[in-house]
């Protein structure tokens, strides 16, 4: 049965067609955010840089009338052989025809997809605009700012360049007329009544104080021989999608990327997502050295603290203690800590345990329960489909 749809003018029709484009692209972005991603640097990347993103095609119905053939084949609704829920007029390829299955070429036209170029800002107004997320709690801090300075008034001295020469005249004029009123000056007589310094009045102003919110975003990860490329790649996805949250809810954020085996190192997102590394892993080594970092350099007074960690849930058992310790310690300053645990394939009801050289290594996801503050959570990612569902678990969005 055709469905027409009736539409006032043709703007109501290109408003149509405009909500389908944006749900078709909300839809591409959400479904395959790791694809987004891809292999470059874009966290931390100014929000005007451009990304490709492929769409399908919208297509209208349309009428396609067959030959007289295919019509034949395809029998009609009234004949005595077509059943209830039987298929007609879809024919079968013939050998060789289709778009390729199996390894095989085909030689028919496959889906029809074009890509949409968008910025990174308008990226995260896709993902975030109708989310039902609340508000972050942020701490807030004045900071002063070299703006447009706010007048504050008039004072006596000042440079040349503040001289306010409406207010010196009129300071002029009033003590024109009092040396009037007193007999001290008869304009009758005197032919002028010079300006003096104490009629120079100066504009006086003072930098406006701006209320800002600074935050600084620690990604972890664990690089050991275990972290294969498809668990960092799910791991960059997630941290992307983090990232331009944050982003989209702070004025000021810096990111900083700890990787760790059995020692952690400071890199850049580039060494983060593509350093291979062998050995073995300790977690406590990269919390270690994000605590260090913040008193260093993001004291908990002045700025607003999230740290994200990333693996696969093995760590060494003589190291679960410290890094719960470290979990403890580390959670008294911070908005947020998140410890993800990347297990492709493994349903999410089950805890990493796997051997290596004979020595036991114990999933860190059952150790962690021990930690019930509000701002201690978890999530597992199993596949590319759980990321999306991750991070609304994770800012209390529904799912």
């Amino acid at each position: 049965m055709s469905t027409f749809r009736k539409h006032d003018s043709s703007a109501d029709r290109s408003s149509a067609d405009r909500s389908r484009h944006k749900q078709k692209i909300e839809k591409a972005i959400k479904e395959s955010i790791k694809d987004v991603v891809a292999e470059e640097s874009i966290i931390g990347q100014d929000g005007k840089k451009k990304i490709r993103i492929p769409v399908r095609g919208i297509k209208e119905y349309r009428f396609v009338y067959g030959n007289g053939e295919q019509n034949k084949q395809a029998g009609s609704a009234g004949e005595k052989d077509v059943g209830q829920g039987d298929q007609i007029g879809r024919q079968q390829p013939k050998p060789g025809q289709g778009q390729g299955r199996e390894g095989k070429p085909g030689n028919e036209a496959g889906e029809e997809k074009y890509e949409v170029e968008i910025s990174l800002a308008e990226l995260a107004e896709y993902l975030f605009a109708d989310l039902e997320l609340p508000d972050l709690e942020k701490k807030r801090f004045r900071f002063i700012t070299q703006e447009k300075p706010k007048r504050k008034g008039f004072r006596l001295q000042g440079i040349r360049s503040k001289l306010s020469k409406k207010e010196t005249l009129k300071r002029k004029i009033k003590r024109k007329n009092a040396a009037i009123a007193s007999g001290a000056y008869n304009p009758d007589e005197d032919e002028r009544f010079p300006f003096h310094n104490s009629d120079r009045k100066y504009i006086h102003s003072k930098p406006k104080p701006k209320e800002n919110t600074s935050a600084v975003v620690f990604f972890l990860m664990d690089v050991s021989g275990s972290m294969g490329n498809d668990k960092k790649y799910l791991a960059r996805s997630f941290f992307f999608l983090l990232y331009q949250f944050l982003n989209h809810q702070y004025e000021k954020i810096e990111v900083v990327f700890i990787s760790h085996t059995t020692e952690a190192k400071e890199v850049t997102e580039n060494d983060f997502f593509r350093r291979a590394s062998s050995g073995g892993t300790m977690l406590s080594s990269a919390l270690e050295l994000a605590n260090d970092i913040t008193q260093k350099r993001y004291h908990p007074n002045a700025w607003n603290i999230y740290t994200f960690y990333c693996g696969d849930g093995e760590n060494w058992p003589d190291d679960n203690s410290k890094t719960i310790d470290l979990y403890r310690e580390m959670l008294a300053y911070n908005q947020m800590m998140c410890y993800t645990e990347i297990v492709p394939g493994k349903p999410s009801g089950v805890n990493s345990i796997s051997f290596f050289g004979g020595d036991p290594f114990y999933g860190l996801w059952a150790e962690t329960d021990v930690l019930t503050e509000n701002n201690f959570k978890k999530v597992k990612i199993t596949s590319d489909s759980d990321i999306w569902s991750s991070f609304k678990k994770l800012f209390g969005g529904k799912v």
